[in-house]
């Protein structure tokens, strides 16, 4: 009661500067409170086998659906510790690419060469392989209350804590997760695969930002090559090596530096152009 007449008695610009202050107070917990959560959090990518110096290379690649050609005569070879991000619209057959590498679905010519050492770990967007009637730590573990990562073991439920899967979010049925929950998952799956080159297909897609945090040094600390498909721009600068970007006329451009290096790279080889929808070869001509 003391505190609400006191409040009432000030003046409008007491008042806003005791809740300004108030509020930067707040924000202040509130910045502690995410910072405690974030040095909690670690998510680990075990090294596979040594990669050699051939992983995979596209040679004359070309794919169509109907009659939009997706790519035509594609050429890339990616090197053995580059971080590569797939960037383009929606429909643009990034996730082709990845589908071709893994034997899921065949180029119309052209062909992908996998090295001999390569070890390929897949983060899909589908989701398939996860038991909607198991629970989180089911999946990831097995039922194994241990786990081998990298030669060595760890306890399981610690190895789901780090992708913040705690405490009663382990016993989750896997069929009533969020979208998020499912990504993160996956993520776990995948990651505990010991692989040395990692495909990640829209990997940031609906996690929270202390996950975020951890991919990044997760991936940035991996010894092997990655190549990941996003359209989260910030995300690709501050982990990617190289960018491979779908543009106009169904072709694709093979960069060899950031997001941010690639965009003035592409300004300056097409001129500073305004955002349009982009156009395909037809394999019918008019």
């Amino acid at each position: 009661m003391q505190r609400e007449l006191e409040w009432v008695r000030m003046s409008p610009k007491a008042r806003q500067s005791k809740g300004k202050a108030r509020l930067n107070a707040y924000e202040n917990l509130l910045s502690e409170d995410v910072k405690q959560k974030e040095e909690k959090l670690e998510i680990f990518i075990p090294n596979g086998p040594r990669l050699g110096n051939e992983v995979i290379e596209a040679i004359k690649v070309s794919k169509a659906y109907g009659n939009k050609v997706l790519y035509d005569d594609l050429n890339f070879k990616l090197p053995p510790n580059g971080i590569v991000g797939i960037i383009g619209p929606n429909g643009a057959g990034k996730t082709t690419i990845f589908r071709m590498v893994m034997g899921l679905e065949k180029p119309d010519s052209g062909e992908f060469k996998i090295g001999s050492t390569v070890r390929i770990g897949y983060a899909d967007q589908t989701h398939k392989e996860i038991d909607p009637e198991k629970t989180v730590w089911e999946v990831i573990s097995g039922g194994n209350e241990s786990i081998e990562l990298g030669g060595k073991l760890l306890n399981s439920r610690a190895y789901v804590a780090r992708f913040n899967f705690s405490g009663a979010d382990q016993g989750k049925k896997c069929g009533v997760l969020s979208g998020g929950e499912r990504n993160r998952l996956h993520l776990a799956l995948t990651l505990r695969s010991e692989a040395n080159v990692l495909l990640l297909d829209e990997p940031t897609n609906d996690i929270d930002v202390n996950t975020l945090r951890a991919l990044e040094e997760a991936i940035e600390n991996f010894a092997g090559c990655a190549v990941i498909i996003s359209h989260d721009r910030w995300f690709l600068d501050r982990v990617c090596t190289h960018i491979l970007a779908f543009e106009d006329d169904s072709q694709v451009y093979y960069f060899e530096g950031g997001y941010s290096d690639y965009e003035e790279n592409k300004k300056k080889r097409l001129g500073d152009i305004t955002p349009h929808r982009v156009r395909y070869k037809s394999l019918v001509k008019n």
